[in-house]
């Protein structure tokens, strides 16, 4: 529930803060931004408007505070309510669910007597978090107790209750009173705005049924209500005060209204009057009637319900239509005239509008308006139906929507508003202008308002309403007689249509004499002056001022061309009337074609121009963007170009990006460019770089070109987009998504799987593991050898002597022999297929079948175990599917979408596959979704009592929580730990493989805290004695070592800081467990327990070593892990007198040795003399070296112990070696431990093999095979999969099943999560795989005595992702790339750098320094990792995509390995003669762009006889050439455009001067000064750098200026100077000349005295000023020193 405090200080005079406790108050309406509150007071009939916002402490501290002083406030009946709830809003589907939905009647449920019924629509309730709101179907208000309904009926004035119950019938008792209650902390606050003022005249019921907030065109705001009972919309304007901390509202406008709604998109607002017609209103200004073609007009009855056929409806009854696009504002007369009757242009000064035709009469009218949205509405007709109408919208062509924009916000408010709204009527008049006309429309409708007589001027009269070539379309004038007169025909004679018919050739054909028109132009000029009464007469300056800026930034667009020859001629017009001369001369240098055409001037008397307002900004001399560029190229100062916001927002960019490149602050050159990107990207993208014009974007390409070389890797995406780097956005943006699917999930088509055996392999990402292993099929052998879903081969041979039952026999007993291989392979494929699979949450997970059959050859038959004919261990494939089970639920990768139900849902109906389930429970923990399953699922599995299921499932929610020391989970693992329960506790009979899963959970989930309690339970744990009534006496030893691992967990590598536990002296009982020795007494709860010994086991009072050694060896090892405690290690060195050695199991001399080399982690060498220097000495001179074939003869010494001794150390130093190198793919350390794995093979077959032990020599080599494994973990290494192979097909003699599990343990570890995967060394990594690759395998697959075969699964928490994937961004699949990885210093070697070639595993990520992706055929990328590894670890947990991409002229290494290809491209590159020879065909070994490719195709390839135009390919094919080569195809539009720029100069056909203009900017780029140093500093890298393209383009400009100077030119070029008119012809050369020698004006000329100059130095002292470059000096001199005979140099 959420109170509310109220400032009351507008209403009560002081500002007081207090509850809100006024039952008359009604909120009718609720907004977010602005954050504000309407209510309703019922007593006083007045509406009010409140801020609402969070309570501040000190309002919140005064409330209470104040509440406790006073007992009653003054207005509040009973003392107990002193805090009313917000009422419960309703919100239903819609802002308006339901208009009709009477309220009262919701009501009457509640109360007896049912108000008379009004109606009364729901307020538009705006989504606020603050309320609670009830959803029911009803648009319900749902009781709920204590939140107090919001009566929205009409007469009720029942007093608020804080009512505790409210069921419909406590309503009745007015009476009851809640008990006292506790002040409610208040969290929102409501500060008074406004509140109407205070009618004589008002009626009870005026609460307003529908508010909305509506924006009028010119941006004010208005907050608007209907109040039906009185139709009337009131609109209150309100605004933000200048420091946006309040609201501000204006006086309250009344329109009359039966209902309203809001057109957001066009800012206006749609009113239905009482007398219905529609009526459209922007703000309070009204802008028309609204006509709808479907519905009749009121003349017109309807008899039949369908719409006439003429009309353009189909049938009312589709409202999903909108209605056709004619529907539009109205004026009375052309109510139903299908043609526009626009032309008269008086009808566009003002309209009288006449209500008097309503819709009243008809049979169907308008009753309501509703579910406005964007543009669009829904009118209700009384009739029922509906129809869903479009308002149009303002303007559709971008031009008109810039021009409007850029009036709006220079003109006043109101008189923008009134300019627009006749814009609109315009516009929209019925049957509407097509889209070609809207500019004329417009110009014609401006030029009207600012006072033209558009029909006297002769090009606004022409201009081109249709688009067609008839001059019956030609506007009529309204004449008051009918005969014609001879003005139409001159009017047929101007008129476009008879130019295009003059021009026809059948004119020339026919011989027709060209018509002379009988009076000039000029003739009719003097009876043109502006009517300086209309609207925006005294603005005419600044609208044209905005227009020249619009058309400014207009030239920055490439693609605006059509509009800005449009926009130019209206801007002459003005111009000319302005008299403004400098603008007329900037406006022909532009476009000298257009300019000369239009001569008619209209007068603006003297008298009136000092009307005109002038506005400050306003500047004599034209802004011109080119200009202001140009200055800054060449270093000059430039005034500061005018900014509009909202207009120029390109100019802005383009300004602030060059000055910051070329003059910017230092710091913006020196760091490269990279500072002053990040500037622009703020609104800018790779496609407006493409539509700025040329040279324009010039400088942003040259600062992209050198920021793409080295970006960072942490730049934002936006400006990774800009410079072309998509392979950084992308990653950028692949980085903000949550982790999700991935690019590289492999999505194999299911259908093809389905047919055969689903072997659980299927979803592995085949792209990526083919890119990794390219070579070979190594990964379909390993899916071969893993698999476990098809029946295995039986070939044993019959012997003659053998009778057909015994064969059979033989078959069954070797199936049985085999199948201790098939039930070990699941835990292999669980390593091999980790994370692999998204599962799609509608179907269960697949679990693959066991298949533990067999097919005899030849004929193939079915061998099967259950025959009967030999003896099968009974639940021999019990665990063999809880295996299965996890590694079915392993593939889930931990990304997944996965949720409690999905768990739920796959839990089997038969009962066989429970284990299965319990491995999937188990899985689902070890990758982190058993969190997602609910507790109450979790109590139910566990209450089932089955074994498995809760073995599987405490390991994996511990696994889960790891080190988190979760309350819960300690509970639930409590229950099943004896010693963790009070002695006085019920003794649960807990299934012995379910406690030593429980101690290892308590090891997990308070891993690394060194929890003091749990520490002293553990060690406890570790050697508890058995029990009397057989308890705790099978399978001990499991139990001892599980709570030593647990003990180590808990207590990991915190060595001897151990804080608070010095009482329990950890490691002395360790080592007492460890050597033996005479019990301690035990302290502490559980003494009563362990008083009677057991009846079984006669173990007197000393520590009974075989079963406490291997835990607390193994504990020891965890708590002083990697501390180099020399002293603790001493204690577990192999003893070196043959007396001791008798003492210890060979076996636990390799968990011994293991655990030394653990502590002392820094001293271990990867080199066989290391592992030999573990041996002590005396077994080292005596033993059988592995390698020894015969016995050497010796009496005292026992050489079957040394022996054992010998290679159950080596072994344990072996594993010690693949734990300090997990992962790494040491070479070293391979080397190494793949010849003690060849010595161990040699030594199986040696004679020697029966004195050291088969089994144990199986056992030593499983252990090193692992060691391989570890070491070249996710590698794939071929060496150890050939090792695994060889073991995998040994399946007879002592090979038993725990043999296979570590050896196909060590196949899946090497194949570790398909390559994706690797082993990490971190502590808790250690402890895991401690926990799984304990060394003392089961001996069947039912045999947990030693190790819980759960724990084998544990390596999970081990494997971390390290795999590095290059994704080539265009074409979005994996590639191959060359990385550059550095890694850190260590005190074993220096800071060295490597290079691999990705996909690729890195090495852990805390040895590196960082990682590059190098160069030449991929596009650089650093990923620093000295700033932390966050980035690179997120990166490798979404399947260690990153992007890269290729540069141009470079191939991938899938396509050309050698780089040979790439090789020929850079040949010809330096060779710069040969470019001509350069064939187009070759490009595809440069470039994969298609653009570029099929621009080769069309513009490089020749053809026959091509003659003029081989000229023209050779240029392009080199261009082409330069650019793939270059690296920057994107400076291929420009040189093209240079290109043919220059070639339409030579021609003389150039109508304007824009591409001049770009050409000129490109220059000035590469002579200005920045540039020039840029080049200094790095020679050879720049855009068109080596190119000789520049230079010939400049000359032969230069040229083909001259030479028109020379003939005739100068002619023109001085009657220019002098100010005399100039012929024709030759004005579009003499501007481009102007324009690129930048010729000053003529006005500039005459200011600055030219006059009398005689000698050339006297002229560039005076042209300083005018800053002139000398060469167009030269060309000027002999004009202006008066000798006309041209000095051209």
């Amino acid at each position: 529930l959420f109170t509310l405090a109220t400032s009351l200080a507008g209403v009560f005079g002081s500002a007081r803060v207090q509850y809100v406790a006024d039952y008359t108050l009604r909120i009718v309406f609720l907004n977010e931004e602005p954050s504000i509150v309407m209510t309703y007071d019922t007593v006083q009939s007045l509406h009010a408007v409140w801020a609402l916002r969070r309570v501040k402490p000190e309002e919140q501290s005064t409330v209470l505070k104040f509440s406790e002083q006073v007992g009653t406030p003054q207005h509040v009946a009973t003392s107990s309510s002193l805090t009313a709830h917000l009422r419960s809003l309703s919100k239903g589907d819609s802002p308006m669910a339901s208009p009709f939905q009477n309220y009262s009647s919701l009501h009457s449920q509640s109360r007896s007597v049912s108000s008379p019924s009004v109606h009364s629509r729901s307020p538009s309730i705006s989504n606020m978090a603050a309320l609670s709101r009830s959803h029911s179907p009803a648009l319900g208000v749902q009781s709920f107790s204590g939140v107090q309904r919001f009566n929205f009926s009409s007469n009720t004035q029942s007093p608020r209750r804080h009512s505790v119950s409210h069921s419909p019938n406590s309503a009745s008792s007015d009476s009851f009173l809640a008990p006292e209650t506790e002040p409610i902390v208040p969290e929102l606050c409501i500060d008074h705005l406004w509140t109407e003022t205070i009618m004589t005249m008002r009626e009870k019921n005026s609460q307003a049924s529908k508010v909305f907030i509506t924006t009028d065109l010119c941006g004010q705001k208005f907050l608007c209500f209907l109040v039906e009972s009185q139709l009337q919309l009131r609109c209150v304007k309100f605004q933000e005060s200048n420091d946006k901390s309040q609201l501000i509202f204006g006086s309250v406008t009344n329109i009359q209204a039966k209902d309203a709604a809001p057109v957001e998109s066009i800012d206006t607002l749609l009113v239905l009057e009482g007398n219905g017609n529609l009526v459209l209103y922007s703000g309070v200004v009204r802008v028309g009637k609204v006509f709808i073609p479907g519905l009749p007009a009121p003349s017109l009855t309807m008899s039949n319900q369908m719409p006439r056929p003429s009309t353009p409806l189909d049938s009312l009854n589709t409202p999903s239509k909108p209605l056709n696009k004619h529907l539009g504002p109205l004026e009375e007369g052309v109510l139903l005239s299908p043609v526009p009757e626009l032309r008269d242009s008086s009808k566009l000064h003002d309209s009288s509008y006449i209500d008097d035709c309503t819709f009243q009469q008809l049979g169907t009218f308008i009753h309501a308006v509703r579910d406005p949205v964007h543009n669009r509405v829904t009118l209700e007709l009384s009739n029922s139906s509906m129809v869903r109408i479009t308002i149009p919208e303002i303007a559709t062509s971008e031009l008109v929507k810039r021009c409007l924009q850029g009036i709006k916000s220079i003109l006043p408010k109101e008189i923008a508003v009134q300019m627009l709204v006749k814009w609109y009527n315009a516009y929209n008049a019925p049957g509407g202008p097509s889209y070609h006309s809207e500019w004329s429309l417009f110009v014609t409708c401006l030029m009207n308002m600012m006072g033209y007589n558009t029909d006297r001027l002769a090009w606004t009269r022409n201009l081109d309403f249709e688009g067609s070539l008839s001059p019956v379309i030609a506007p009529k004038k309204a004449r008051p007689s009918e005969t014609g007169s001879d003005e139409d025909w001159e009017y047929l004679l101007n008129s476009d249509y008879h130019r295009n018919l003059e021009s026809h050739p059948l004119a020339r054909a026919l011989r027709l004499d060209p018509l002379e028109t009988s009076f000039p132009k000029d003739d009719f000029s003097p009876s043109l002056s502006l009517d300086s009464s209309t609207l925006l007469f005294t603005h005419i300056p600044a609208i044209f001022f905005v227009l020249h800026l619009i058309y400014e930034e207009l030239k920055l667009n490439s693609l605006m061309g059509e509009g800005i020859r449009s926009l130019v001629v209206l801007l002459v017009q003005l111009a000319r009337d302005l008299k403004l001369e400098a603008y007329i001369d900037y406006y022909y240098r532009e476009y000298p074609a257009l300019v000369k055409t239009s001569r008619q001037t209209c007068r603006i008397d003297q008298a009136q121009t000092g009307f005109m307002h002038h506005p400050s900004f306003f500047s004599a001399e034209p802004p011109s963007i080119f200009q202001w560029l140009s200055s800054c190229l060449k270093g000059e100062g430039a005034l500061p170009y005018p900014y509009l916001p909202g207009i120029c927002e390109r100019s802005k960019l383009v300004v602030l990006s060059v000055a910051l490149y070329i003059l910017g602050d230092e710091s913006a050159v020196s760091n490269e460019a990279s500072h002053y990107l990040f500037r622009i990207t703020s609104g800018f993208t790779l496609r407006d770089l493409e539509s700025l014009p040329f040279g324009v974007a010039l400088p942003i390409r040259d600062a992209v070109y050198h920021c793409r070389e080295q970006p960072a890797s942490d730049w934002p995406e936006a400006v990774c987009l800009l410079i072309g780097r998509q392979d950084l956005s992308k990653q950028a943006c692949e980085g903000n998504l949550a982790k999700g699917k991935s690019v590289l999930s492999s999505d194999v088509p299911s259908g093809a799987e389905a047919e055969e055996d689903d072997d659980g392999m299927n979803d592995m990402n085949q792209e990526v593991m083919s890119l990794i292993w390219s070579e070979d099929l190594r990964v379909q052998e390993v899916r071969r050898l893993l698999q476990s879903a098809h029946p295995v081969r039986v070939s044993v041979v019959q012997m003659p002597e053998v009778s057909d039952h015994e064969y059979i026999e033989e078959k069954e007993n070797r199936l049985l022999q085999l199948c201790q291989r098939t039930m070990a392979l699941p835990l292999g494929r669980g390593m091999f297929t980790l994370f692999s699979y998204h599962p799609v949450p509608t179907e269960p997970l697949p679990i693959p079948k066991l298949n533990l059959t067999g097919r005899a050859p030849p004929r193939n038959t079915t061998v099967d175990l259950n025959s009967g004919n030999i003896d099968v261990p009974p639940n021999m494939a019990c665990w063999a599917s809880f295996h299965n089970g996890v590694a079915a639920g392993l593939k889930i990768a931990p990304a997944s979408q996965i949720d409690s139900a999905w768990i739920v849902y796959n839990k089997p109906k038969n009962a066989e596959l429970a284990n299965e389930y319990a491995g999937f429970l188990m899985a689902l923990g070890l990758n982190g979704h058993l969190t997602k399953l609910a507790t109450l699922n979790i109590h139910d599995y566990l209450t089932k009592g089955h074994e498995m299921t809760s073995i599987g499932l405490l390991l994996g929610v511990s696994a889960a929580k790891l080190g988190t020391m979760d309350m819960a989970i300690t509970r639930l693992l409590s229950i099943h730990i004896p010693a963790l329960l009070p002695p006085t506790s019920t003794e649960l009979d807990v299934p012995h493989n379910v406690q030593v899963a429980a101690v290892i959970g308590i090891g997990l989930v308070y891993q690394g805290t060194a929890h003091r309690h749990t520490a002293e339970v553990l060690l406890a744990e570790i050697g508890r004695p058995p029990g009397p009534e057989m308890e705790y006496c099978t399978d001990r030893e499991s139990y001892s070592l599980a709570a030593g691992l647990a003990l180590g967990m808990v207590c990991l590598g915190h060595g001897s800081n151990l804080i608070g536990m010095s009482d329990l002296n950890v490691p002395e009982q360790l080592y007492q467990y460890m050597v033996g020795g005479h019990k301690r007494f035990q302290a502490g709860m559980h003494r009563e327990k362990h008083k009677s010994p057991s009846y079984q086991i006669k173990e007197g009072d000393t520590i009974n070593v075989d079963v406490t050694c291997p835990g607390a060896t193994l504990a020891l090892a965890m708590i002083y892990l990697k501390t180099n405690n020399r002293s603790i290690a001493d204690w577990l060195r192999a003893p070196d007198t043959m007396y001791l050695l008798d003492f210890v199991k060979p076996e636990f001399l390799l968990l011994r040795t293991l655990a030394r080399c653990l502590i002392l982690w820094d001293d271990i060498l990867p080199n066989s003399k290391w592992v030999d220097s573990n041996v002590p000495q005396i077994i080292r001179e005596n033993s059988i070296s592995l390698h020894a074939t015969e016995l050497p003869s010796s009496e005292d010494l026992n050489l079957e112990t040394l022996a054992q001794a010998h290679v159950y150390i080596i072994a344990g130093a072996c594993l010690s070696l693949g734990f300090r190198f997990a992962g790494s793919e040491n070479l070293a350390a391979f080397n190494c431990l793949f010849k003690f794995a060849k010595d161990f093979m040699k030594c199986l077959s040696a004679p020697t093999a029966s004195i050291t032990g088969h089994y144990n020599l199986e056992t030593c080599l499983s252990v090193v095979l692992l060691s391989l494994a570890m070491v070249m973990a996710g590698s794939g290494n071929l060496k150890v999969l050939q090792l695994c192979r060889f073991m995998h097909k040994k399946t007879g003699g002592e090979m038993n099943y725990g043999f296979h599990l570590a050896h196909h343990m060590a196949l899946g570890l090497l194949f570790l999560g398909g390559g994706r995967y690797s082993l990490s060394t971190s502590d808790s990594s250690i402890a895991a795989l401690l926990c799984a690759l304990y060394p003392h395998f089961p001996v069947h697959s039912s045999d947990n005595r030693y190790h819980l075969q759960a724990l084998r699964h544990l390596y999970v928490l081990a494997a971390e992702p390290r795999l590095l994937v290059p994704v080539d961004v265009d074409t979005n699949t994996p590639c191959y790339t060359l990385l550059e990885v550095t890694y850190k210093g260590t005190q074993w070697y220096e800071e060295t750098t490597e290079e691999l070639m990705a996909p690729t595993l890195l090495p852990e990520l805390h040895l590196l320094k960082q990682i590059r992706v190098k160069g030449p055929r991929y596009w650089e990328l650093l990923i620093d990792l000295s700033k932390g590894t966050h980035q690179l670890k997120s990166i490798l947990s979404k399947d260690g995509i990153l992007y890269v991409k290729l540069r141009a002229g470079q191939l991938s290494y899938k396509e050309d390995p050698m780089g040979w290809r790439s090789l020929l491209a850079q040949a010809v590159t330096h060779r710069n003669s040969e470019t001509r020879t350069f064939k187009p065909e070759t490009i595809s070994a440069f470039t994969s762009d298609p653009a570029l490719l099929s621009f080769a195709d069309y513009f490089c390839k020749p053809a026959v006889n091509m003659g003029q135009k081989q000229e023209i390919l050779d240029l392009f094919s080199s261009i082409l050439y330069e650019c793939v080569t270059r690296e920057n195809p994107e400076m291929l539009p420009a040189y093209i455009a240079i290109d043919q720029a220059v070639r339409i100069l030579e021609r003389k056909e150039m109508s304007e001067t824009f591409e001049l203009w770009q050409i000129k900017l490109v220059l000035e780029f590469f002579s200005s000064r920045s540039h020039q140093e840029r080049v200094r500093r790095n020679p050879n890298r720049g855009l068109f750098m080596n190119s000789e393209f520049l230079p010939v383009m400049k000359c032969t400009i230069d040229n083909t200026l001259d030479q028109w100077l020379q003939a005739r030119g100068d002619v023109s070029l001085h009657s220019y100077l002098s100010g005399q008119p100039t012929e024709e012809s030759q004005l579009s050369m003499l501007a481009c000349f102007l324009v690129y020698h930048s010729v000053p004006t003529p006005g500039q000329l005459s200011a600055g005295g030219l006059e009398g100059s005689t000698s050339f130095s006297e002229l560039l002292l005076k042209f300083r000023q005018l800053k002139m470059p000398v060469r167009a000096l030269l060309r000027l001199a002999p004009l202006l020193l008066g000798n006309p005979q041209s000095m051209v140099l």
